[in-house]
């Protein structure tokens, strides 16, 4: 299914605008890192390494170790204990952020809330605006038929603008091409490709797709990103693909073709079941195979609030 459900008390949306996006930001302050979060590169922003040097926050004191910086030393622990103890910081370091939206065809439905590509682009924008507030550079990879375009990570609101304008773009772009069923095929393997040649050492990655069309490919592009960067697998999810209605006929249209389905057919819900159930599989084995989180948000609601309730799986 490619395509809005047809269902005329639904009120979704089905496409974005850059206003949009760039008003995100202020629901972007209401997601938090957690301070516990740890992170690998080196120049100063507000991530915290496992590295203990000096820096912004206090982590521990322990006792003297030859090395050590003798600026660093607690004079009142040590006079309590009768040994030299230091005081130990958690250095506050930045890291580049790559966001990776997926524009393949099957994200350009709804049934309910908004398409999946709209709850995508929005949850890229709020994630984008969080990452520039938390200090860190911020870039993004947009693939769509036979155009690549990689925003390399620049800790800048300008950056942030670029990445906005090229999702709202390549949304358009695309959008006809779906609804249409000109689509063509899945665009993730494409996109998880020019990501690997893009990520830097260290740098977190965040893919932004339904994975209805993940395979064994992609996978293997997914663990050879979580190498040597953390990856978030963000999933779009809308409640038909998770569960279908009590009863009644429904209709879904992609391009020109409706196909009808009985919810209340009982082998018909017991093959979807099982699809619904294999896939969950699939997608719960492939994400703990390659090394990454996987964070599922739904179409039928803001995904500022899902965010703030998933800010830990996606930072920790």
């Amino acid at each position: 299914m490619s395509a809005a459900m047809f269902d005329p008390s639904s009120d979704f949306l089905t496409t974005v605008t850059l206003q949009h996006l760039v008003q995100l930001q202020a629901d972007a302050r209401q997601l938090r890192v957690p301070r516990q979060q740890m992170a690998r590169r080196r120049q100063q922003g507000q991530q915290h390494s496992r590295i203990r040097g000096r820096g912004m926050e206090f982590a521990e004191v322990r006792q003297y170790q030859p090395g050590d910086d003798i600026r660093s030393i607690d004079w009142r622990v040590t006079a309590r204990r009768q040994e030299p103890h230091t005081k130990l910081y958690q250095e506050e370091r930045e890291r580049p952020v790559l966001i990776l939206c997926d524009f393949s065809p099957s994200l350009y439905f709804a049934s309910t809330g908004a398409y999946k590509s709209v709850r995508a682009v929005e949850t890229a924008a709020l994630l984008a605006w969080q990452a520039l507030f938390a200090g860190n550079r911020v870039g993004g990879v947009l693939v769509s038929p036979g155009t690549v375009k990689v925003l390399r990570p620049a800790r800048r609101r300008s950056a942030v603008l670029g990445l906005l304008q090229g999702l709202t773009d390549f949304h358009h772009a695309l959008q006809h091409q779906a609804e249409n069923n000109d689509g063509g095929r899945s665009r993730l393997n494409d996109a998880l490709t020019e990501a690997r040649r893009a990520a830097r050492t260290g740098a977190q990655v965040i893919v932004i797709s339904d994975f209805l069309n993940l395979d064994q490919t992609g996978v293997t592009l997914l663990g050879q990103l979580a190498l040597h960067n953390d990856v978030e697998a963000v999933r779009i999810q809308d409640p038909l693909e998770r569960e279908l209605p009590a009863s009644g006929e429904f209709a879904v249209r992609q391009g020109e073709d409706v196909i009808w389905f009985n919810a209340g057919d009982s082998r018909f819900r017991e093959a979807w079941a099982a699809r619904v159930q294999g896939h969950e599989q699939f997608l719960t084995d492939s994400t703990l195979k390659a090394g990454c989180r996987l964070v599922t948000l739904s179409t039928g609601e803001s995904p500022t609030q899902q965010l703030r309730l998933n800010m830990t799986a996606l930072t920790g």
